[in-house]
């Protein structure tokens, strides 16, 4: 299975934007250009619904005329009512709670890393190893501690590059 995080998105620094469905960095283009040039022959794109997500998949898609299926389970982490913030303007009283334990517990109106977990290996069993995923980081890092074994903070310490393929370790 290959993995892919979308392109760079046109997000300001320090932004929370886990559903929130933002557009591309000017940078995208190229990043787009230079996965389809680099990508092996694929059977199948599955990808998050996310429209930082879709330019990539489709390019992917129909560089080997593979089957593009978007799928739900693939979306980042829902932040809830963090969305669209600045980090900095989300009361720590909030943000230090979730941050001790983020696998078990949720922004308000979110979700857990835990459920993230479960839907992004589901879709990810479903796929099956030939397939390539255009996601995001969280899942990305939610199949990296599945199948390669990672703990949370081994996970979370990695650097997910923006539209390159990175190799998943079979299930």
């Amino acid at each position: 299975m290959i993995l892919y995080r979308h392109p760079t998105p046109a997000a300001e620094p320090g932004l929370c934007y886990g559903r929130l469905d933002i557009g591309l960095a000017p940078s995208a283009r190229a990043e787009i250009a230079a996965a389809r040039r680099a990508a092996p022959p694929l059977r199948l794109v599955m990808a998050s619904p996310a429209f930082r997500a879709r330019a990539l998949a489709e390019a992917l898609a129909e560089a080997s005329g593979a089957t593009l299926r978007f799928d739900e389970r693939l979306l980042e982490l829902d932040f809830g009512a963090w969305e669209g913030k600045r980090w900095f303007a989300i009361p720590r009283r909030e943000s230090d709670p979730w941050a001790e334990d983020p696998r078990r517990r949720a922004p308000p109106g979110g979700e857990t890393f835990a459920a993230l977990e479960a839907r992004v290996l589901a879709a990810a069993a479903e796929a099956g190893p030939e397939a390539a995923l255009v996601t995001h980081a969280g899942p990305i890092r939610a199949l990296l501690i599945a199948r390669a074994g990672l703990s949370f903070a081994e996970a979370f310490a990695r650097k997910i590059p923006f539209a390159t393929a990175l190799e998943a370790p079979d299930a």
